[in-house]
């Protein structure tokens, strides 16, 4: 008896041929073991623009990854997010900032709600508002 046979009763049409290029191959796979990859959240602070690959390796395992870039320079930040960014968006997911220099990174199976105000925009929007009174 498959998973979906004891969710609801029956199995799904074509399961057997869920295929995705970057991550496990069926859905079964998937379910096999719940401490497998793709179930972590991993904190990495950079020190290098060679460690972005590590970073991208747990982003391709379906891993979420908070990364703190307060321990290399501007120039390897941006070099860093750049190719975050590029990895995120050829496996289809998302970037989020939390903070100055601390970024979610989640992966296509991570749903994400709700976003971090950063406090210069608040200061600046109240700053607005103050204007115009």
């Amino acid at each position: 008896m498959g998973i979906f046979d004891k969710l609801i009763g029956e199995k799904p049409e074509n399961v057997d041929n869920v295929e995705d290029a970057f991550y496990i191959n069926t859905v079964e796979e998937a379910y096999k073991d719940k401490n497998a990859e793709g179930n972590k959240m991993i904190l990495l602070e950079p020190r290098a623009y060679s460690e972005s690959q590590q970073i991208a390796d747990h982003l391709k395992k379906r891993n979420t990854v908070v990364v703190n870039l307060k321990r290399v320079t501007s120039e390897q930040a941006k070099r860093i997010i750049d190719f975050l960014s590029g990895t995120l968006y050829a496996i289809g997911g998302k970037m989020q900032k939390l903070g100055p220099g601390i970024f979610l990174c989640t992966p296509k199976n991570i749903n994400v709600q709700g976003t971090m105000t950063e406090e210069e925009a608040k200061k600046t929007k109240s700053k607005e508002d103050e204007d115009e009174e």
